[in-house]
């Protein structure tokens, strides 16, 4: 081969894996922006401007995440799987926010129809006030004080500050010093404090005061991650537990206190990253040592494989992308990529193998279940948007 050929060789390997690598750059943000377009062509109800719990939305089970029973999908979704389309679009805000921001106009719009007015402090309920009058959860409006904060950082709109810093007062109003301090999980009902409600007061509270600079809500969460360190956290496992049940002298008949053993993977994703928060905030290392045993306790409590070598994960997708956001803002700092790297080989593999005929992922990421043909949920939906753009934030 002489040298001419041998040029022409190298130049086209170089074309070669510029191209290769051209696809891999656009794959995971193909891959979230393609699924955006389903959840906005199939699940949203134009004439209200919301969503439909599931798809199809002939679809009405009965819903299992409330305090009580007797909850059927709606019309339109509760306020926890609306919440997961406004953080998708809130991350393709950081990737393009000439394309997205009409569409974050229009999420503001329906988060602001689930606001109830008539209970003070002001909060979001659990259903659009315009239909009904219904229970106010702390969890739930984390995440839309979460979403609004997000919004005022990619934005610098200062309402969308004021949003977030009105869901930390109704969210500081639940509070109480006993059992050493935290909120419950459904206002007006004190039978337990969760780790969901607590976890991502946590988190609100440090992105409030990294955009406000007021000291009020590091206090806060200062305060609040203490107790859900040392109340909630398994010290062997590094994880963090459900939430600590108290006596309520009615409902159960409890007489003591007791932390409830249900591990779920959100809940130690809020402390990763109110871990990081803290670091990032104070340069102290304690918070980065937490920070790095909860990921590793994490990883070897809910990251497997399958006998047959699928990888496997031991929750529900929008849990595992909460993990996923706290596992993020970790490879910021130490850029080491194990963590980050087990959730992105389950969500490249739920790609390949759980998509129903139209595109919808399926909520068993393995592709054993048959769920090809089974409505599905708003939520389970959604989350891939958000963990497809994170991941392109990390790869490409």
């Amino acid at each position: 081969m002489n040298m001419k050929e041998r040029l022409s060789l190298v130049f086209a390997l170089c074309m070669f894996m510029t191209a290769m690598q051209a696809q891999q750059k656009d794959s995971y943000l193909q891959r979230a922006e393609e699924t955006f377009g389903l959840v906005w062509n199939k699940y949203r109800v134009p004439q209200h401007g919301l969503f439909a719990e599931y798809y199809p939305n002939s679809y009405k089970p009965d819903l299992t995440y409330f305090q009580d029973e007797g909850h059927r999908a709606k019309e339109v979704s509760y306020l926890w799987p609306m919440s997961g389309v406004f953080s998708s679009v809130n991350i393709l805000m950081e990737l393009d926010s000439n394309a997205y921001k009409p569409y974050l106009d229009s999420m503001v719009i329906a988060v602001e129809q689930y606001l109830d007015t008539t209970r003070i402090p002001y909060g979001y309920q659990a259903y659009p006030s315009k239909f009904e009058t219904v229970d106010r959860y702390y969890d739930d409006n984390g995440l839309v004080g979460i979403d609004y904060i997000d919004s005022y950082t990619i934005t610098g709109n200062a309402s969308y500050l004021a949003k977030a810093q009105e869901v930390m007062t109704f969210i500081e109003s639940g509070w109480s010093k006993d059992y050493g301090g935290g909120v419950p999980w459904l206002e007006g009902v004190r039978d337990q404090k969760p780790a969901c409600s607590n976890g991502k007061a946590t988190v609100l509270a440090l992105k409030i005061y990294q955009a406000s600079g007021e000291e009020k809500y590091l206090q806060y969460a200062l305060k609040s991650y203490d107790w859900m360190m040392a109340t909630l956290r398994d010290e062997a496992l590094d994880i963090i537990w459900n939430a600590l049940l108290i006596p309520d002298g009615t409902v159960r008949g409890r007489t003591t206190t007791e932390v409830q053993q249900h591990a779920y993977t959100y809940n130690t994703g809020t402390m990763i990253q109110s871990a990081v928060r803290l670091y990032n905030v104070t340069g102290q290392l304690k918070y980065l040592e937490d920070a790095r045993a909860l990921a590793e306790g994490s990883y070897a409590y809910y990251f497997s494989y399958t006998a047959d070598g699928i990888p496997y994960v031991k929750d529900i997708p929008w849990f595992t992308l909460v993990l996923f956001r706290g596992y993020q803002e970790l490879y910021e700092i130490d850029r080491d990529p194990k963590y980050v790297n087990a959730v992105i080989e389950r969500a490249d593999w739920a790609w390949e193998y759980a998509r129903d005929q139209e595109g919808l992922p399926c909520p068993d990421w393995t592709g054993r279940k048959d769920e090809h043909k089974t409505p599905k949920w708003l939520l389970d939906t959604s989350c891939m948007v958000e963990l497809y753009a994170r991941i392109a934030q990390i790869k490409e």
